[in-house]
């Protein structure tokens, strides 16, 4: 905290602390059994309380701050673990590392469908002043992966061959975004940092190509003329080889 009130904008990782906690616990009880004491929340609360923005005492006028990233490894990614229901009843933010994405070598290997921010909504408005179409692209971006979620178990089952052409469209533009938006590589120039003007834009192309292939697909299903998700494919693997290399894309600094 020294930092802090230094004026300064620091960050910590509090690693392992499930592990913390059982040390804690063994002190306590002395011996090795299971058990976790009734006040674990309360003392899990005391150490991310520490977190926050603050205008610092005496002169000069001063603020700084400290942000606290806990890391927890549940056994067995058991998420009812004792540490990690208590974690999660306190933070505002949860990144859920998966561990088959980083097998799959997709990094950050966080999974989209587990991970929140309760600050969301807080920040609506300032999307609103500079980004409106944000909030909705977000939306429907969240809405895509977890039809795509829901479709993975047909697709193991039946195939892919056997969805629905909107369901074909809905998984190619998944793919679009897991592995070309979400899949960062933080060695290269392009993609170790982001601007926000650039995820906003990368984002309107993907939902804009989704809905367009959409609504092609559904005005000419009862026609003799009817558009498929290989027609699409097809005719436009330049409009798709664009969208995967919108990422490669950076602003000449001159």
């Amino acid at each position: 905290l020294l930092e802090r009130d230094y004026a300064l904008s620091t960050g910590s990782l509090g690693d392992f602390l499930d592990r913390w906690a059982a040390r804690g616990v063994e002190q306590i009880l002395n011996k090795d059994d299971s058990g976790y004491p009734a006040y674990l929340g309360a003392r899990l609360a005391s150490f991310y309380e520490r977190a926050g923005r603050v205008r610092c005492l005496g002169s000069p006028e001063r603020e700084g701050s400290v942000s606290i990233v806990g890391a927890v490894s549940p056994p067995g990614g058991d998420f009812s673990d004792p540490v990690t229901a208590a974690t999660l009843g306190i933070v505002q933010v949860f990144w859920g590392l998966d561990k088959k994405l980083a097998q799959r070598k997709h990094f950050p290997s966080v999974n989209w469908l587990v991970s929140y921010s309760k600050y969301a909504r807080l920040l609506d408005d300032h999307y609103d002043r500079h980004f409106p179409e944000f909030v909705a692209l977000r939306t429907r971006a969240k809405e895509i992966l977890q039809e795509e979620e829901d479709l993975a178990e047909i697709v193991q089952l039946v195939g892919k061959a056997s969805l629905a052409e909107l369901d074909k469209i809905t998984l190619e533009v998944a793919k679009l975004l897991k592995d070309d938006f979400l899949q960062q590589n933080g060695h290269a120039p392009y993609d170790r940092y982001c601007p926000f003007y650039k995820t906003v834009g990368i984002l309107q192309n993907i939902i804009a190509f989704y809905d367009l292939a959409r609504h092609s697909v559904e005005t000419t299903a009862h026609s003799e003329n009817r558009l498929t998700w290989a027609i699409i494919r097809d005719n436009l693997g330049d409009v798709l080889y664009k969208l995967s290399a919108m990422k490669f894309k950076v602003r000449d600094p001159r």
